[in-house]
């Protein structure tokens, strides 16, 4: 089939790897711009341009995907299939100019954690699974017919990063799986059941606050699904901390212990949850490289009875 790839992060550079190895005709790559990164905000391309270029592969960034340019170069090409992973919301203009449809290749066992955070959300709130769907555009966002979806075991040590890098594997193989269904005529697409429906919105900064009001377990979840972007942060003198990997501890909570307080606990970094504890084991002190907990216990000697997430001035977040 010839085929029209759109995406732009890290994840959907292996399904676009996959899929310019396969025998379809890759005829073209829409991405996001290229944006200044860095301290000397030099110019960087996305993953999936970078991996496009190297191939060779034409590749357009438009500035808005409402662009008359963009669908009359497009039109040109005459796609059977544009295949979307991790990009924008297209408009039915567009996703509706292939002779065949559109397909989104998404991070959740759909109708579940549709949205920009799948995996995020699946780790936040303790799933034991999650997946991959493969579905066709429709004008809802990710409300259309499922073509087909692989099941996917989350381990207890994955973070969102881990996840995501595992996922993004995956979703080489079972794209092209998608993409035989479809070529083949065996595509049995099925309308997702609304009532089981559950939304995985973006996550940003503001959102990432850890909040040890909760039990271990689920500060435990927040800082996996969070890890390492944008990361979960509290505060700790007034500076800002991001934590990236906390275990529940077996330490002891005295009843009436505030949440946030460091518990003693010689050579770890263990803080008090709802009638629990974490340790932190990964944590990022503002201005500073990454650390494992006994080297920030070494380096700030926290005290026990100090506070985590104490309150700051509104203007000292610098988020």
């Amino acid at each position: 089939m010839k085929v029209v790839y759109m995406g732009t992060p890290e994840f959907a550079r292996r399904p676009l790897i996959h899929l310019a190895e396969s025998r379809h005709d890759l005829l073209a790559v829409v991405t996001g711009r290229d944006k200044p990164a860095g301290r000397g905000h030099r110019l960087l391309s996305t993953p999936v341009k970078t991996e496009a270029e190297k191939r060779g592969i034409p590749v357009f960034t438009p500035k808005t995907l409402k662009s008359k340019k963009l669908h009359a170069s497009l039109a040109e090409l005459q796609p059977d299939l544009f295949v979307v992973v991790a990009f924008r919301i297209l408009p039915e203009s567009l996703f509706s100019l292939p002779k065949l449809g559109s397909v989104n290749i998404h991070g959740s066992l759909l109708p579940k954690y549709r949205g920009a955070a799948p995996i995020n959300w699946a780790l936040i709130n303790g799933e034991r699974e999650t997946g991959l769907s493969s579905f066709f555009l429709k004008r809802s966002v990710d409300t259309g017919d499922v073509i087909a979806t692989e099941r996917i075991a989350i381990r207890d040590e994955d973070t969102c990063d881990t996840l995501a890098e595992r996922m993004s594997e995956i979703a080489g193989p079972f794209l092209l799986r998608t993409l035989d269904l479809i070529e083949s005529g065996r595509a049995e697409a099925t309308p997702q059941d609304d009532s089981e429906a559950s939304g995985a919105p973006k996550l940003t900064p503001q959102d990432a606050l850890i909040d040890f009001g909760f039990p271990a377990e689920n500060v435990r979840n927040f800082v996996r699904g969070l890890s390492s972007k944008p990361g979960a942060y509290t505060f700790f003198r007034g500076k800002k901390i991001k934590i990236l990997n906390c275990e529940i501890a077996p330490d002891e909570v005295a009843p009436g212990t505030r949440p946030g307080t460091v518990l003693p606990a010689k050579g770890r970094l263990v803080v008090a949850c709802a009638h629990s504890a974490i340790e932190i084991t990964r944590i990022v002190p503002e201005g500073k490289k990454p650390m494992d907990g006994p080297s920030f216990v070494n380096g700030f000697r926290p005290e026990p009875g100090e506070l985590f997430g104490e309150p700051v001035k509104k203007d000292s977040l610098n988020l």
